[in-house]
């Protein structure tokens, strides 16, 4: 049986990255067979053990075959700007090396080296001082891959994001039926490609009350129902639209079920009300498969070892369960 190689990156240094990370392969024996491969620093990764008092061998990584490779090793990835690791803020040098693991774990997915990428969390702040004008990993995929789609898994519930990390003014500008109806069928195609389960898509309104047949808005009069019944009409499993203030209820503890939320927030502020513990951000749309924890850097409690590695193992736990069709 060949085992999948899974790619982990580090994230910002400064960040809670590298102890959820260690927290999670300190418990390798427990986690899905691979081969992990992380993406970083070895300055960064002997701070953290130090910190953490743990002992795990991470062996450099050696383009070997897979029958001869480590369960878990270290690619390491050259930082000129990191000399030091700096804890909980932002800082230029920590943006600088966050962005490196990401670039040479995309190229290495991109080659088909790793099967899948499992990205611990970035500080956008971090990236714009060190030059890198990007709103995150999905925004850096988004320019290779147009079509990628933001959407986060977990056991009590499943959303996908129709605008990712715009300012709400430009997420309400693309609320047309010609780009609803593009990205119900590609969700719908891009879900098909890694899952055999058909899944029920319902479509969060707008408005509140869903518009109320046009005297609360007419979004969804004019460009979502149009949207969705074209889509139905191609053999999606799509309904809606719902009113936003119970359509995550009738997703929730269904699994075959995924709320479709027209911006960012809609879906992200009861996703982690849901499932921030141990829910996962999957990216659609890549030839590889992309999973991260769905909580930031949490530069407040970095470096002090209370993180839960809970989200960062389920985001594993994913990517070794959809790699295999990579």
């Amino acid at each position: 049986m060949t085992l999948p190689k899974i790619g982990i990156t580090l994230g910002d240094p400064g960040g809670i990255g590298p102890e959820i990370i260690l927290k999670a392969f300190a418990r390798l024996h427990s986690l899905p067979k691979a081969h992990y491969i992380i993406f970083g620093s070895s300055l960064v990764l002997d701070k953290e053990k130090q910190d953490l008092g743990l002992n795990l061998n991470i062996p450099p990584f050696k383009r070997q075959s897979s029958s001869s490779l480590s369960p878990l090793s270290l690619w390491e990835v050259s930082t000129p700007l990191l000399k030091e690791v700096k804890k909980g803020a932002s800082f230029k040098a920590n943006g600088k090396a966050s962005f490196l693991f990401f670039e040479e774990a995309v190229k290495a997915a991109t080659e088909g080296t790793i099967q899948a990428l499992v990205t611990a969390p970035v500080s956008k702040k971090s990236w714009n001082m060190a030059g890198i004008r990007l709103s995150g990993h999905t925004d850096f995929l988004s320019r290779e891959y147009p079509q990628a789609i933001m959407t986060f898994w977990s056991d009590r519930l499943k959303v996908a994001l129709f605008s990712h990390h715009l300012p709400l003014r430009e997420s309400l500008k693309r609320i047309k039926k010609k780009h609803l109806l593009e990205f119900f069928l590609h969700l719908n195609q891009n879900l098909k490609d890694i899952q055999s389960k058909t899944f029920n898509f319902l479509v969060a309104g707008l408005n509140p009350h869903a518009g109320e047949d046009g005297l609360l808005g007419g979004e969804e009069k004019d460009e979502i129902i149009p949207a969705i019944r074209k889509a139905q009409q191609q053999g999606v499993n799509i309904s809606g639209p719902f009113p936003p203030d119970i359509v995550f209820r009738k997703a929730l503890n269904c699994p075959d079920k995924i709320v479709v939320a027209l911006y960012h927030d809609q879906g992200l502020i009861p996703f982690k009300l849901a499932a921030f513990d141990d829910g996962v951000n999957l990216t659609l749309g890549l030839p590889f498969i992309r999973t991260s924890p769905d909580h930031g850097t949490a530069f407040d409690i970095a470096g002090k070892g209370k993180a839960n590695p809970q989200s960062m193992i389920k985001s594993i736990e994913l990517a070794c369960l959809l790699s295999p069709l990579f």
